[in-house]
């Protein structure tokens, strides 16, 4: 990755040592119709920061395998997104950034 100091959590998306996450724009599309997915499964409003820190805290808890390429068609990534959405709603009321 030619951004140093980024680390790749999966394809397309790196976070920084600051914990500035950067998105591929091609994920985009993919990530909103993670979220309209993950809304019935987990009973919050999902959006697509809480789908990009599922899939953070996901990888971070071993759950994700870090080549994993993203799709909304992919039924078992849903369910292992779940409780990690769960967590983000549970642990920081569903609250994300600086500007929530």
């Amino acid at each position: 990755m030619s951004n140093s100091g980024e680390q790749q959590i999966v394809p397309g998306i790196s976070i920084s040592a600051s914990g500035q996450a950067t998105v591929d724009p091609s994920l985009a599309d993919v990530l909103f119709d993670l979220a309209v997915k993950l809304e019935e499964p987990t009973s919050h409003p999902v959006d697509v920061q809480h789908v990009l820190a599922a899939v953070v805290l996901a990888v971070r808890n071993g759950d994700l395998a870090p080549g994993t390429k993203l799709s909304a068609e992919d039924l078992m990534l849903v369910e292992v997104l779940a409780p990690h959405v769960k967590t983000v709603f549970d642990k920081y009321d569903g609250r994300l950034g600086l500007d929530d």
